[in-house]
């Protein structure tokens, strides 16, 4: 699914759809993400069993890395090396992301609980009013100059940009898929 001069390709939504539908592949993408290197298949099968089984990775069976690995090896992989969304060498049994698996970050980043919709909406009600008040000359808003109240206003939004920004950065990366909590 890359061209040949390596860009990524656009994924069709059923495809996202299809590859995400599968709690496996959906922790596989998390792990390689997380990881953010080649990972072995042994490494990631037993994360993926470690997850599933709700037990850490010295605390897996044999039979329950096996199930993983087989799996991931035979089905998971291929598919979303057909995908174009990781690139898998099975002779060296070492797989990472490609360029195109940026297209899934909002179908597998969890969502923040804050309502940043309403904040937003919230902020700009705000403004205005301060704005309005300003433009009618009720005291004290008419106390600050039209700059100031500008650059405080500008000043709100990229504060709050900047946090809501770094706020989605973070989620994600913590060590344990979303849907395994």
């Amino acid at each position: 699914m890359s061209s040949t001069d390596g860009t990524p390709q656009e994924l069709s939504e059923d495809l996202i759809f299809d590859v995400l539908k599968n709690r496996r592949r959906r922790y596989t993408l998390h792990y390689l993400k997380q990881q953010g290197r080649p990972v072995e298949l042994s490494e990631l099968a037993e994360q993926v069993a470690a997850w599933e089984n709700d037990t850490t990775v010295e605390g897996l069976s044999a039979n329950e890395r096996k199930s993983v690995y087989t799996s991931l090896y035979q089905t998971h992989l291929p598919k979303l090396s057909d995908a174009g969304i990781v690139e898998y060498n099975q002779s060296r049994g070492v797989v990472e992301l490609s360029a195109n698996a940026a297209q899934l970050e909002g179908y597998l980043r969890p969502q923040d609980e804050f309502p940043w919709i309403r904040y937003y909406l919230g902020l700009a009600i705000v403004s205005a009013v301060l704005v309005l008040a300003d433009f009618l000359g009720i005291p004290p808003f008419t106390a600050i100059p039209d700059e100031i109240w500008g650059v405080i206003i500008v000043a709100a939004f990229a504060l709050s940009a900047l946090v809501h920004y770094l706020r989605r950065r973070q989620l994600g990366t913590g060590e344990r898929p979303p849907s395994a909590r």
